[in-house]
């Protein structure tokens, strides 16, 4: 028994498959370019990071000499942690953005 092969159908694969692959890399560029701003919820540092979860900069907005290690370290730390969320939430935007006119695969 012989099959037709639908060339038609291949065509199609084939260019979606491209098309998905420029998205990917339009997608991998701006993760990279996207920056996001968090403060410590008592306002001493603001950290900017990318969606891909690099902390390009860290900056204390107020007087540190008066603070103790433990709170500085405290504020550093809820920073970064808000920082690694916002990240998260920012990758997670752009995807969505990027390919949200594709299912998933695992989608039934």
């Amino acid at each position: 028994m012989s099959r037709e092969i639908d060339e038609v159908w291949i065509e199609e694969a084939v260019e979606r498959y491209r098309r998905i692959e420029s998205l990917q890399a339009e997608f991998d560029q701006a993760v990279r370019a996207v920056e996001v701003s968090v403060r410590s919820p008592d306002g001493l540092v603001e950290v900017v990071v990318t969606a891909d979860g690099t902390i390009t900069d860290v900056r204390f907005l107020a007087p540190v000499q008066q603070r103790g290690n433990a709170d500085l370290a405290r504020s550093v730390r809820a920073a970064v942690t808000a920082a690694a969320d916002a990240a998260g939430w920012a990758r997670e935007k752009l995807h969505t953005e990027t390919f949200g006119a594709y299912r998933r695969l695992t989608e039934v």
